[in-house]
């Protein structure tokens, strides 16, 4: 990798984990939305497993409502990874182009959605039908852009968990997608040797990101951040769409 890119990279995976200490996720969504900037989808979602894992790991444990979540959740859970694995090869298949499209597409439509504060209630009643659609609709964009967070975050939002039933929902959520996606990166080729020293200076600067993100979380106004956070997604996702479209 070239020093100009591991620098970007640095930058991007402090970025991203400097988000995710302050508002709880974004790391995948930041990382993968610059990182497809300069590398393949494929690269990039190489890049982002280890990172993501570990992060993510740790927000799902450090919780206590794990198993509950588990039982609740499975079905969901289990979609996203066959929903993953059915896609497998749309990052390097002949419709690879249009997954920068669709990433750009996505982070758009988040970034729309966290702006006007969207929000969605469900009835327990009915997750057991919607849940499962959720967990395959996300698997599916999971295997073509490597962002996980629709619509798995807003359902997750809309069925009434508390606030850190939520986060813990998350970690678990962005877990089992990031090793889902693993499998299909394996499948890929995106697992490289000499990818190894940029993914762990990627973990370092994310965890570094984070840790301090989290100390700037207690002295930030929450709302100006997400504020900030939204617009500059907006315009990453459009930007990614404009120029694979051009």
């Amino acid at each position: 990798m070239l020093d100009k890119t591991l620098f970007f990279v640095s930058a991007v995976f402090f970025l991203a984990g400097f988000v995710k200490g302050v508002i709880g996720l974004g790391l995948p969504t930041i990382a993968m939305g610059l990182l497809a900037i300069v590398m393949p989808p494929v690269e990039a979602a190489g890049l982002l497993i280890l990172p993501s894992l570990l992060t993510n790991a740790w927000q799902m444990i450090a919780g206590p409502s794990l198993r509950p979540l588990v039982r609740r959740l499975w079905p969901t859970m289990l979609m996203v990874c066959l929903g993953t694995w059915a896609g497998s090869g749309l990052m390097t298949g002949v419709g690879a182009r249009y997954g920068t499209v669709l990433l750009g597409g996505a982070l758009a439509l988040y970034a729309l959605m966290g702006l006007f504060s969207v929000r969605f209630t469900l009835a327990r009643a009915r997750e057991r039908i919607l849940g499962p659609a959720t967990g395959a609709i996300t698997g599916a964009i999971t295997a073509a852009t490597g962002v996980f967070v629709i619509p798995a975050v807003p359902y997750l939002q809309a069925i009434g968990l508390e606030r850190e039933e939520l986060v813990q929902a998350l970690g678990l959520s962005f877990t089992v997608s990031t090793l889902a996606l693993s499998v299909n990166v394996a499948a890929a080729g995106g697992f490289d040797v000499a990818m190894a020293t940029p993914s762990l200076v990627a973990l370092v600067l994310a965890g570094a990101g984070m840790w301090i993100g989290q100390i700037a979380r207690l002295r930030l106004s929450a709302r100006l951040f997400r504020l900030c956070f939204f617009i500059g997604l907006l315009l990453v996702g459009v930007h990614l769409v404009g120029r694979s479209l051009a």
